[in-house]
């Protein structure tokens, strides 16, 4: 019998999906005769017509002939196929053999599986770092300029075009960077990359080879752990201090690194901002050990009541910074459009490793974000959105701070779409309470250990709390649901504290 009767495909379907597994797995061996139509419609209990369509498709994709008088049989031609197997069992060794390889590198992608997929859970509440607003998007607008493209772009437009991107769009973002962040660019150092995480895969293409060592902050962005650990780095963790990354460990090392990664405008996940004289010891640190520099700017353009810091590769006199950004911050991640600013001496080399990866990304939108941002809708679109995330960041801070005073640092407010939040008073240990009691009131929050590279060993409660995607409304009453476990919490690490400390007094 081929059929199996599954409800997921009609018996025709079934019949051909069972007649050609057989063929393949060499039940039934090239030269053998198959049953008549009206044999094999009797016995699986289907009609005529459907079996002999069953056969005609058979033939015709070339898994069995058939003779005129004499039958249908499994096509001979088969019989040195690869894919149709001896019914002879293999033996240990032919299996061995018949294992195939994979590199060294689909190994340790295996073992980091990333995924950026926000949590599935749905919390009336729910604090996920990175998420825009639906709202704050102009999409009347967008799909206006969108559709205007799909109506008037002639299809020799839509072609394959050059792998660095679309030159007006090139050129459009260009004028933004050099505008707006003090980046020291022209069009042709622009790469249109599909978001800033294949700037990241396409630099640790051109610029690493196994074993060479990364510097990382510590905490940082998971996204570009992940992808030099791909790419077989060594990875070397720098803290973040209150002025940006902490060299001093690292100072006295004799090793040579060849990228450092950091986010000096807004350091992910803490929010610190980079100082001046931190920037240029970086840039000297850096050319004296000969590494690039990779800078993720990834919500430069988000800043509240502060003035924009300038670009680190606006700073370097050495042209050996990679300058990254992206639009899904400020538009929505789907786009799956970001930039990369590449160094004069690399740009061929960069421009040559994304045409290998992917040929080009859509052009469609390409047009579409150019006219978007030469006809102004971007720079409104960037000053709204500044204007309603500062009423939320208020919204969340403000909430924060009445209601638990010195028990909560609020880190990295200035900016961005998400802030750091430090408890002094409770340990790390309590962390995981927090958050999971904060889920049973469906307040989702998040803890910022998996941007570590060194496990936590100690020190306070940390949560990462984004609050662009909800209304300030949310925020408040979300934030004064949190405040009231944070609360509950600290009391209980407090009565601990005394506990132990009475305990301590009565031993001595």
């Amino acid at each position: 019998m081929w059929i199996r009767r599954s409800r997921n495909l009609p018996l025709g379907g079934q019949l051909y999906e069972g007649l050609r597994q057989a063929i393949l797995r060499g039940e039934l061996l090239p030269g053998e005769r198959l049953p008549s139509t009206r044999v094999l419609a009797a016995r699986e209990g289907i009609g005529r017509n459907t079996a002999l369509r069953v056969y005609r498709r058979l033939v015709e994709e070339g898994y069995v002939e058939g003779c005129h008088g004499r039958g249908t049989f499994v096509a001979t031609d088969l019989a040195g196929c690869q894919g149709v197997p001896s019914r002879r069992p293999a033996s240990r060794r032919a299996k061995r053999r018949r294992k195939l390889a994979t590199s060294r590198r689909s190994e340790r992608l295996a073992k980091l599986a990333p995924s950026w997929v926000a949590p599935s859970r749905s919390l009336p509440y729910d604090f996920h770092y990175g998420r825009p607003s639906d709202e704050d998007f102009p999409w009347t607008t967008w799909r206006r300029v969108l559709f205007r493209c799909v109506r008037e772009l002639s299809l020799r437009e839509l072609e394959y075009g050059d792998p660095a991107g679309l030159p007006a769009l090139r050129s459009q973002i260009a004028m933004h960077l050099r505008e707006t962040r003090g980046v020291a660019c022209d069009d042709e150092q622009i790469l249109i990359v599909n978001g800033s995480q294949q700037g990241l895969c396409l630099a640790a293409e051109v610029l690493l080879d196994p074993g060479d060592r990364v510097v990382m902050e510590e905490p940082g962005y998971a996204g570009a752990q992940t992808v030099f650990r791909a790419a077989g780095a060594t990875l070397m963790a720098a803290p973040v201090g209150p002025d940006g990354v902490d060299f001093g460990e690292l100072a006295g090392s004799t090793r040579s690194t060849r990228i450092v990664y950091v986010t000096p405008s807004h350091q992910f996940p803490t929010g610190t901002v980079m100082s001046l004289p931190q920037r240029f010891a970086l840039l000297e640190w850096a050319r004296r050990r000969g590494a690039w520099i990779f800078e993720d700017d990834y919500d430069s353009e988000l800043r509240y009541g502060v003035r924009p810091v300038e670009s680190l590769q606006g700073l370097d006199p050495n042209d050996s910074v990679l300058y990254a950004g992206t639009f899904s911050k400020l538009m929505f991640p789907a786009m799956r459009i970001g930039y990369l600013v590449a160094p004069r001496p690399i740009v061929a080399k960069l421009r040559t490793a994304k045409a290998v990866a992917d040929t080009g990304t859509s052009m469609l939108q390409h047009h579409a974000l150019a006219e978007f941002m030469a006809a102004g809708h971007f720079g409104r679109h960037i000053r709204r959105s500044r204007a309603r995330n500062a009423r939320r960041r208020a919204a969340l801070v403000t909430e924060l701070v009445d209601r638990l005073g010195l028990e909560v640092e609020v880190l990295g407010a200035d900016a961005g779409l998400h802030v750091m939040l430090r408890f002094p008073r409770i340990p790390l240990r309590a962390e995981a309470r927090i958050i999971a009691r904060a889920a049973e009131v469906g307040v989702g929050v998040y803890s910022p250990s998996s941007f570590f590279l060194r496990p936590r060993r100690g020190g306070p409660a940390s949560l990462l709390l984004g609050y662009a995607s909800l209304s300030p409304e949310a925020i408040r009453r979300g934030a004064a649901r949190l405040a009231s476990i944070v609360s509950g919490v600290s009391r209980s690490a407090s009565r601990l504290r005394s506990t132990s400390a009475g305990r301590s007094s009565i031993t001595k």
